[in-house]
């Protein structure tokens, strides 16, 4: 089986959230505990790092994988969804997993996947922990799929666990409330295992210390880490840290944009902290060129990136309530005369929050990923309509940012983004 056909198998037999939604996700872990046994148990024989939560999971492993492979650890890093190609995945300090390993994996495995009739996530999962495991690597960062009690890279016994942030973001699966769906984040927490939440939430902060004391685990939170003299710059950040109210890192340079990467960021340097006790030796030198470097070292797209300059034109990847609320705080910060949004979302979300967010005067076209799960353009564009949100349909994303930098002054500045698949199929990224 070549590489083509083992794709065609991934993508075309066994059921894929990115496709059709909530149908494809296999709550509890027996498949994947079967499939990994049936693979002998790969997932135990690396070291691990488990990164839960709504938004920032996947910039905060990109981060700790970039740290690692300073300290010349040789770090495997399992991520998801990819933009590009399904390579992007399964990756080795930076380099994606090869074509020749997933042909193999597949045309090896392919009768006992139908047999158990895996899910695409439990088959990518296990294949990442399987490819991890043959080139053994020293650690592995490992971000959760959807939620985190039932969710298949669960089966990990991490030296440490981190939760992001909390938002809503598929309720129909994890619950209505952010109580409900912290305690899905929280299965996470296993018992002894040092768990980090980076950013503080009121709300939601008793269900995680509840589930840590059941589980006899110490729990980090970043109160004690002050971000400060914060400049924003083209694709990245400038910051001072203080740790305890002591000078920690003075203009240190961050290679991700975002204002939201500040909370990240709190929990990345605290992860280095607890590390040390866990026997993961980290220096700040190693610490400030992977915060630097981090797209260069992993591969990272999507996240507050620039894709040209006049006039700016900015996509991200942040797909829910919470995520919309900070791109439009980030937006606050920035200089233009008119603001033009390419926006797209999935057929099975309630975008009415997150339109109900959206500026009045903006300038809108409205898209659709090439995925079965998309929300149709002319559908979105009339959901907006009843939110005081007027535009124009341009189904394909690479056309409308055409459209758009047509009909933009040099100074005005063009958003894409409300869909994960609506960035990803950008040809610029």
């Amino acid at each position: 089986m070549d590489y083509d056909k083992a794709i065609h198998f991934l993508y075309e037999k066994l059921p894929m959230f990115s496709k059709i939604g909530s149908q494809a996700y296999r709550p509890g872990l027996d498949n994947i505990i079967h499939i990994c046994a049936h693979l002998g148990n790969p997932q135990d024989k690396f070291k691990s790092i488990h990164v839960a939560g709504t938004n920032g999971k996947g910039s905060t492993s990109h981060f700790m994988s970039a740290i690692l492979q300073c300290e010349n650890y040789k770090t495997g890093l399992y991520t998801s969804p990819h933009l590009k190609n399904f390579t992007e995945r399964i990756r080795i300090n930076g380099a994606e997993v090869s074509k020749e390993f997933i042909s193999e994996f597949v045309s090896m495995h392919q009768d006992f996947i139908e047999s158990c009739q895996a899910s695409f996530f439990e088959v990518t999962t296990a294949m990442a922990f399987d490819y991890f495991a043959k080139e053994k690597i020293d650690i592995a960062v490992i971000e959760t799929g959807l939620g985190g009690r039932l969710d298949s890279t669960n089966i990990i016994h991490p030296i440490l666990s981190i939760i992001t942030n909390i938002s809503y973001d598929h309720q129909e699966i994890l619950g209505d409330t952010l109580q409900k769906i912290a305690a899905e984040k929280a299965g996470i927490i296993k018992k002894n295992i040092p768990i980090i939440i980076s950013e503080q939430q009121k709300e939601i902060d008793h269900v995680f210390i509840s589930r840590s004391k059941t589980e006899d685990s110490t729990i980090y939170f970043t109160d004690d880490i002050h971000i400060y003299n914060i400049s924003y710059q083209q694709d990245g950040l400038i910051v001072d840290i203080k740790v305890n109210n002591e000078a920690y890192l003075n203009r240190i340079q961050v290679g991700l944009g975002g204002k939201y990467q500040l909370n990240n960021l709190k929990g990345v340097i605290k992860a280095v902290d607890v590390l040390q006790s866990c026997g993961i030796k980290i220096n700040k030198t190693s610490l400030i060129k992977a915060l630097l470097e981090v797209k260069s070292l992993t591969g990272i797209k999507g996240r507050w990136q620039y894709l040209s300059y006049s006039p700016v034109t900015i996509c991200d990847t942040g797909h829910n309530e919470g995520g919309m609320r900070e791109i439009l705080s980030q937006l606050e910060d920035i200089n233009y005369e008119k603001l033009w949004m390419i926006l797209g979302f999935v057929n099975d979300k309630d975008v009415s929050n997150i339109l109900s967010l959206l500026p009045k005067d903006a300038n809108y076209i409205f898209c659709a990923a090439s995925i079965p799960r998309a929300l149709l353009a002319v559908n979105l564009a009339e959901k907006a309509a009843s939110f005081g949100l007027k535009g124009i349909i341009i189904s394909d994303v690479n056309m409308a940012i055409i459209a758009a930098k047509a009909n933009a002054n040099p100074n005005d500045l063009i958003f894409v983004g409300g869909s994960t698949f609506v960035v990803a199929e950008i040809d610029e990224l």
